[in-house]
């Protein structure tokens, strides 16, 4: 057995060191492990050999071509104030990126817009006449921020592992040595969605009474304008990562939301893995999402990236293997999770325990614990009720999540499927470090086999007796919503950043992001 491999090679390494690992690491030693055992595990994590499979197989091609980028202390130092296109070239002098034509053709997109950005702040007093027009029919470059001309933002698509959230964020930083009073927010497309809704149902609670002498007239409240104007305080440009609209209340949410803060001048730069006419594709009631379409293509510049090339794949080569399937017996996937589990956990000062935590009034228990490291399943994290405020949740408690025994995903557990697709992406962004185990090769969880409309309709009947949906009108269940197709879509995403997360380039992010969030 693996662990008593590791075991008989400790002893020779120091007598001091217990021989046995079976028991949890740090329940004999609640503050600091041994420092000579710590150094093992590490020392045989880093080279390797704590699992044989830990290293992915290198492609030869790839780390021959793959320049080791220079040391920080042989650099020169980059400005502060450096522009994107500056950064861009600092990164390809010092082998941090490839020299890309087709990213350095956004990143002179990116370019001219944060010129612009020099001189540009929206207005904050407005005309009567621009207070009455103002509104989804109102043209921004004419009223909207106070008359002036209000730069296009940015829609960046593109195929999965081509670099859009890299420039992007590298864009975002940029802007705080142009200006760092420059209200600027950079957020995941869920979490905006969900503050939105949030500040939606706030604006509600605070709506003034109706007036109940005219009971028997329709008194509207709008929650549109409170709700935008509370965004348009915090930023004026704002940045969203894997721009994707799935949800119906979503989608009729963020054409009126936008038509409002596009018209007090609010700059949008958004990545996404579909065209603009592709967004909310099939989705139920579609035709009043379109006018928000039309309006993306007027307010941003829409440019497409595809390299060719998926870095995150390409940077997989001779990375440390963190998936394990548990159907091969060569990857020892329990052995494997359960000794990646005590080496991080020797590292942390908390003892081995279950833990509860309260997330908006609701109490989310886990089994196995260990300071800022979580042991859990595909059931504890997508097979209860949780969505994406529970998984941001985890990020601001945890560093590294284990996830095992993640089964294939399709139309019949489709439910799970989308927190899979979301826990991912939330943890993604946080720069949370992931090791997992599933049945199968990552890239194949999710296979999208078809099913009779019988057992469709019973999978969503709750969804679509809400939607007031008649199941006998012909292509009524062809929605996207109901055929797999989004999470068809989604899960490449899934793909790609998992093999990115595998990384080691990825596992160092998370000390900066904690630093700079």
């Amino acid at each position: 057995m693996l662990l008593g491999r590791l075991a008989a090679r400790r002893s020779v390494v120091t007598s001091s060191v217990p021989r046995r690992l079976d028991g949890v690491l740090v329940t004999s030693r609640l503050l600091q492990p041994l420092q000579a055992e710590e150094v093992f595990l590490q020392e045989c994590f880093l080279r390797r050999d704590f699992v044989r499979c830990f290293s992915a197989s290198p492609n030869p091609n790839e780390t021959q071509e793959k320049k080791a980028p220079v040391p920080e202390e042989e650099r020169e130092p980059l400005s502060s104030h450096a522009s994107p296109l500056t950064v861009y070239d600092h990164k390809v002098r010092y082998n941090d990126l490839s020299d890309d034509e087709f990213q350095r053709r956004i990143v002179t997109k990116f370019q001219h817009l944060y010129e612009k950005m020099a001189t540009y702040r929206p207005s904050t007093s407005h005309s009567l006449f621009s207070m009455l027009f103002s509104g989804p029919a109102s043209k921004r470059w004419a009223r909207g921020g106070g008359g002036k001309s209000i730069p296009k933002g940015i829609y960046l698509w593109g195929t999965v592992g081509g670099g859009k959230t890299m420039l992007m964020d590298m864009f975002y930083d940029t802007l705080e040595g142009l200006d760092p009073e420059m209200k600027k927010r950079r957020i995941h497309y869920y979490d905006f969605m969900q503050i939105v809704h949030s500040r939606m149902h706030e604006a509600k609670k605070k709506a003034p009474p109706r007036d109940i002498s005219r009971w028997d007239t329709y008194q509207p409240f709008d929650p549109v304008p409170p709700v935008g104007d509370t965004i348009m305080e915090e930023t004026h440009i704002l940045c969203l990562d894997e721009f994707q609209v799935t949800d119906i209340a979503d989608a009729m949410i963020l054409r009126q939301l936008f038509a409002y803060l596009f018209d007090k001048g609010l700059i949008l730069v958004a990545t996404s893995n579909r065209p603009p006419d592709d967004l909310y594709k099939n989705g139920i009631q579609r035709s009043n999402f379109i006018p928000f379409i039309e309006m993306l293509k007027e307010t941003s510049e829409i440019v497409s990236l595809d390299p060719g090339v998926d870095y995150r794949r390409k940077a997989l080569a001779g990375a440390d293997k963190l998936f394990f399937v548990t159907t091969n017996p060569e990857d020892q996937a329990e052995e494997a999770l359960t000794g990646m589990f005590k080496f991080l956990a020797a590292k942390e000062t908390d003892m081995v325990k279950d833990m509860t935590i309260r997330i908006k009034g609701r109490d989310v228990h886990f089994d196995k614990t260990c300071g800022g490291v979580l042991d859990s399943t595909f059931e504890e994290l997508c097979c209860r009720p949780l969505w994406t405020n529970d998984f941001l949740k985890l990020t601001q408690v945890f560093h590294t999540i284990l996830i095992r025994d993640i089964p294939l995903m399709s139309q019949k557990n489709k439910s799970e499927a989308r927190r899979f697709i979301c826990l991912i992406d939330t943890l993604y962004d946080h720069k949370i470090r992931v090791v997992a185990s599933g049945v199968a090769p990552y890239w194949e969880l999710f296979q999208n086999s078809a099913i009779s409309d019988l057992e469709r309709l019973q999978e969503n009947r709750m969804l679509i007796d809400d939607l007031g949906i008649k199941a006998a009108d012909s292509g009524s269940l062809d929605s996207g919503v109901f055929s797999g197709e989004e999470e068809l879509f989604a899960f490449d995403r899934t793909v790609s950043r998992l093999t990115e997360m595998q990384t080691k380039d990825y596992w160092k992010k998370w000390k900066s992001h904690v630093e700079n969030r």
